[in-house]
């Protein structure tokens, strides 16, 4: 099984490796990945979070102690929300001074 299992991680090597090194690989790709990964793991969050905020409303019933905690849950909602937006919008103004 072993064996098997190295001579798929050998020919995967093989196929991949020149395809890997012949790719240009900048910072600037690098950058823009990650930017880009962060964002949609930040939209992942908020559309949980947003959830969440909505549950909690929904199982409030008029309790004001649960009421409280969805009121804070929904300031965090909309704080996320707005942060992401702002952040976003803020690193496209800077790429796009810069020429990136």
């Amino acid at each position: 099984m072993a064996k098997k299992t190295l001579f798929l991680i050998l020919l995967a090597a093989v196929l991949v490796l020149p395809f890997s090194a012949s790719a240009q690989v900048t910072i600037q790709g690098m950058v823009s990945a990650a930017v880009q990964t962060t964002f949609y793991i930040a939209s992942g969050v908020i559309v949980i979070l947003w959830i969440i905020t909505g549950l909690l409303f929904l199982t409030a019933q008029g309790a004001p102690e649960k009421l409280k905690s969805a009121k804070t849950s929904l300031i965090a909602a909309v704080a996320g929300t707005v942060l992401v937006i702002v952040a976003g919008s803020a690193i496209s103004l800077v790429g796009s001074a810069f020429g990136l």
